[in-house]
């Protein structure tokens, strides 16, 4: 299905029934990354919902790098919850999904249940550990470079995409970056939070994660260095769990999808199972620091 929210679109999977769990994906996915876990957790009678994130998949791709900024994309989560009528969910995240869902969870806590991170930790985290991210995080500042960044991605069939990161499910992610469109607009998400400063000069810390958290890694990352997703535990003041897992890469949903599935049923189990609670004044002002926009719903693929 489609939902409004306003100036965007979100084409969101929705399926089972239960206490809903959002699965957001990263760069340069879908929601379609999820379709292992899909199947797992609405056997396990969750809701689960699996949107395209703005800029990817059938979602709205904005041109205008402003509508690619952080607070805008967690805007967008609470917008979808609003339009569904969810009060509370628990938020699984993965790469920037996982960014955007540690961001939701410390600004909006009264919307979130619970939340997983998988591969990416908290923003604080990933920036505290230093030389050795930054070495393995080479391709974000190549990413700010406009066309530079296109063209290389795209070159001889995208061969540096498919040798650079090994994606297991590449064919489907080429055919969708094969639009220019759709390659400059996946891009826009590095270049609206990621500028080259954000190295210098931080930004605005967030407050600490009040929620349970369960962070995951996976041992054949070539992205992300283990001790971001360890040193989260310093910014979260709520229940924290770590699980490590070996022999998997950056994907790891797609390369490790019954252990995946061990976790987080394991991790959700383990939450009170019961109805989303009424939004608190607390909520109502975070959510109010967003960009407000109308919300509506339709059946279109």
């Amino acid at each position: 299905m489609n939902v409004h929210l306003g100036d965007v679109t979100l084409h969101v999977r929705d399926s089972g029934t239960g206490i809903p769990v959002v699965l957001l994906h990263g760069w340069p996915d879908t929601g379609d990354l999820w379709r292992h876990q899909v199947p797992a957790l609405t056997a396990a009678g969750y809701r689960v919902l699996a949107p395209d994130l703005r800029g990817f998949g059938r979602s709205s791709k904005p041109t205008d790098l402003a509508a690619y900024t952080a607070p805008i994309l967690v805007a967008d989560v609470i917008a979808l919850l609003d339009a569904l009528d969810i009060r509370r969910a628990h938020l699984v995240g993965h790469d920037w999904g996982a960014a955007v869902t540690w961001m939701t969870a410390a600004l909006a806590p009264d919307r979130v249940a619970s939340m997983t991170a998988l591969s990416v930790g908290h923003p604080a985290a990933f920036r505290s550990v230093g030389w050795r991210q930054r070495e393995m995080s080479w391709y974000m500042l190549l990413f700010q470079f406009a066309d530079i960044a296109e063209r290389w991605l795209s070159a001889d069939d995208f061969r540096n995409l498919r040798e650079w990161s090994a994606h297991p499910d590449i064919e489907p992610v080429v055919e969708r970056l094969a639009d220019p469109a759709a390659l400059t607009s996946s891009l826009s998400l590095y270049r609206a939070i990621l500028p080259p400063e954000w190295l210098v000069e931080p930004p605005t810390p967030l407050p600490p994660v009040i929620v349970p958290v369960m962070g995951v890694w996976s041992t054949g990352d070539f992205a992300l260095a283990e001790a971001g997703m360890t040193g989260s535990a310093r910014y979260v003041t709520g229940p924290w769990r770590y699980e490590r897992i070996e022999d998997a890469g950056h994907w790891l949903q797609l390369d490790a999808p019954n252990k995946v599935n061990d976790l987080l049923l394991d991790f959700l189990d383990l939450q009170p199972r019961r109805a989303a609670a009424t939004l608190s004044l607390a909520s109502q002002s975070a959510a109010g620091t967003f960009a407000s926009r109308g919300a509506a719903i339709s059946d279109n693929s």
